[in-house]
C-alpha cells in the first residue's frame, strides 16, 4: 500500500487517513517525529485495510450458500438472524451465536476454496442445533462430506485446532 503523509503546523494532536486514488494519505502534526509516527501510520494502515477488505466481502453470498447447506443437510430446518462476514476473526474461521442466531465468518476464508468455506458454514449452522462439540454436534458436522479434507486445510494454516 502506498502511504503519502501530510505534515501540517495547524495540526496539534490528531493523526488521520483515508483513501485517495489507492493511495493512504497520512495527515499528522509536524512535530511528530518519524518514530512516533510510525506505530500510528500501521494502526491506520491495518484499519483502512480492514474497511477496504469489509466492502468487498458480500453477506449475500454467504446467505445463499447457508441456505443450501441447510436445504441438503439438515432438510431445511434451521433458522438463523444473520450470516456474515467479520473481519475481526483472524484465528477463528467463524463462531455461532444460538441464543440469537447469529453466524460471523472470517473474510480470511473469502480467499480460500469453497469447499473449507463450506465446511465453516457447516460448522456454524450445526451449533445452531448443538452449542457444544459433542458426539451429536460432530455427527451433524460430518454430514458434510469434505469435512476431514476442509479441517486438515483449517490445522495447516493455524484455524483449526483437533477437538475430538
Amino acid at each position: 500500500m502506498e502511504i503519502k503523509i501530510i505534515r501540517s503546523q495547524k495540526r496539534k494532536k490528531t493523526v488521520s487517513a483515508r483513501m485517495v486514488d489507492g493511495i493512504l494519505v497520512v495527515r499528522a502534526p509536524a512535530h511528530l517525529s518519524d518514530t512516533e509516527l510510525q506505530p500510528m501510520v500501521e494502526r491506520l494502515k491495518t484499519r483502512i485495510a480492514r474497511r477496504e477488505t469489509q466492502k468487498s466481502l458480500d453477506d449475500s453470498i454467504l446467505q445463499r450458500r447457508a441456505q443450501a447447506l441447510n436445504r441438503r443437510y439438515f432438510g431445511g430446518k434451521l433458522k438463523w438472524q444473520s450470516i456474515r462476514w467479520v473481519t475481526n476473526q483472524n484465528r477463528r474461521a467463524g463462531s455461532c451465536t444460538p441464543a440469537d442466531g447469529t453466524i460471523r465468518i472470517s473474510h480470511r476464508l473469502n480467499d480460500m476454496p469453497a469447499f473449507v468455506r463450506d465446511y465453516v458454514i457447516m460448522h456454524e449452522l450445526a451449533h445452531l442445533k448443538e452449542p457444544n462439540h459433542g458426539k451429536k454436534f460432530w455427527k451433524l458436522v460430518n454430514r458434510y462430506p469434505k469435512t476431514e479434507r476442509a479441517r486438515g486445510y483449517l490445522m495447516a494454516i493455524g484455524m483449526e485446532q483437533l477437538e475430538e
